[in-house]
């Protein structure tokens, strides 16, 4: 049997220092946005130099559209090890809604970098020549689950799979955008094990109510 040959370790050193750059440079972009982030400072964080960065990603503005992408990238590959196939449809739409509010109340700079590249009006977004075909299998999901709870008569017709994922991703992500605000006005920690718990409740059953026959 003919083996195959062993990886490149320089592929796997770059690879991992790529990984290594975006992880800070994700955090940095989402807490201080595009003007604010430095290069500098996301090099000293890093076990990569200033110049190092420039021959991975040639600018900031670069780095900073390649941290939306892979942000994006990570939660549709979550989604994608769901198997919402699997489930009956009406448990399917509580798993990927449940998943997604944990997923974006777990990793606030990924709400942060989405609200920083509106600020932007999505100009950076606009050209990548990956984010359209990164969020294709959500709402290819979506569909199929849509579909098939219509087939046994569960889900009521007419409802847009896209509008389904923005009713989603809104109620999911207001956990995020608003959550020191909220909190603070109505003096209720909305993290708190008790009070996410039911919120999170919430907003799946929300979901579930607007598309059940």
């Amino acid at each position: 049997m003919t083996q195959a040959p062993p990886a490149n370790p320089r592929n796997n050193d770059a690879a991992a220092t790529r990984r290594n750059i975006l992880e800070i440079a994700i955090r940095e972009f989402a807490h201080k946005g595009l003007a604010g982030a430095r290069i500098d400072e996301i090099a000293e964080q890093t076990c990569a130099s200033k110049r190092m960065i420039y021959y991975y990603f040639k600018s900031k503005q670069a780095l900073y559209l390649a941290a939306l992408e892979e942000s994006y990238h990570r939660i549709r590959e979550i989604e994608g090890s769901l198997n919402l196939e699997n489930l009956a449809p009406d448990e399917a739409m509580r798993t990927l809604v449940g998943f997604t509010f944990d997923y974006q109340s777990h990793n606030p700079d990924f709400v942060r970098l989405v609200m920083n590249e509106n600020m932007h009006y999505g100009r950076y977004l606009a050209q990548s020549t990956t984010i359209k075909d990164l969020n294709v299998p959500v709402i290819r999901s979506i569909r199929d689950i849509y579909a098939r709870g219509c087939e046994e008569g569960l889900f009521r017709p007419g409802l847009d799979p896209i509008d389904l994922h923005a009713s989603i991703s809104a109620l999911c992500f207001f956990n995020v955008s608003n959550r020191h605000t909220f909190s603070l006005i109505f003096r209720r920690d909305v993290m708190d094990p008790e009070v996410y718990a039911r919120r999170r409740a919430s907003v799946i059953d929300t979901i579930l109510r607007s598309m059940l026959a």
